[in-house]
């Protein structure tokens, strides 16, 4: 029953974005929307194989800052949630700071990054940074709150330390909740990077895509858009993969 009800989560989603996809190419195939203002699904996919040896430099841009600006931000995210949960003050004064940071919109940040920090590849990693720093802190925080109070206070009656409470149970039993949110974080990162690129730059999917829509190029940039969904997928299921290796006991679970 469980193996018909995994097959049947699987089919659902997809066979819906089949019918779609199929909807959308049969209404420009029919002439209900003009190609030039939409094109169709069977065009994208040849433009994007046309343009794909000419955009490698810009996709190259474009992960490198996605994966150094979601590098750092784990780097930051992990030692200020450590810092949060270790410390009721320092939780009670950054936790309003990280709400109001989320409420300000990246567009208007990443035109002043690149006022202050120039046109090159920094004010790029700072708005991947920003967008992708939000939901591993918290996802992380949240799962390092989560740990039984009774196993807690098991562990310090047997004389363990901070570090020994952190390494041998905080940290393993917010795995989860940690890798959840480096999911989100790691399809936040490659459009944080476009957003900045759109800001102005020499290279970079963001770059191409403002170059394109500016020739009213709409195929190429419907096929810019596909090659962002696939980057955001394959940096998924990357998270998704190092998720399964780092965390055998949940496979056990699952089985």
């Amino acid at each position: 029953m469980k193996k018909w009800r995994s097959i049947g989560n699987k089919v659902i989603p997809l066979s819906f974005s089949t019918l779609l996809i199929v909807f959308w190419q049969l209404i420009v195939e029919r002439g209900v929307i003009a190609r030039y203002i939409l094109p169709s699904p069977w065009d994208v996919v040849l433009v994007c194989a046309r343009i794909l040896p000419e955009i490698k430099e810009h996709i190259y841009t474009t992960l490198q800052e996605a994966f150094t600006g979601l590098f750092v931000a784990i780097i930051l995210s992990v030692m200020m949630a450590i810092l949060m949960d270790n410390s009721p003050i320092i939780r009670e004064v950054v936790q309003p700071l990280l709400v109001v940071s989320q409420t300000v919109p990246v567009m208007i940040l990443a035109p002043l990054f690149a006022m202050w920090f120039g046109f090159g590849i920094l004010p790029k990693i700072m708005v991947v940074i920003l967008v992708c720093f939000f939901p591993i802190v918290v996802s992380l925080l949240e799962g390092l709150n989560s740990l039984d109070q009774d196993f807690l206070n098991l562990m310090k009656s047997m004389k363990a330390n901070r570090w020994q409470i952190f390494y041998l149970a905080k940290f393993p039993s917010s795995l989860n909740n940690f890798f959840s949110g480096l999911k989100i974080a790691a399809t936040y990162s490659i459009i944080g990077a476009v957003i900045g690129e759109w800001m102005g730059g020499k290279s970079g999917l963001g770059v191409y895509m403002t170059r394109v829509r500016q020739s009213f190029a709409l195929d190429k940039v419907f096929a810019t858009i596909l090659i962002i969904i696939v980057l955001s997928i394959i940096l998924f299921k990357i998270i998704e993969l190092i998720q399964f290796l780092v965390m055998p006991w949940r496979r056990a679970v699952s089985k």
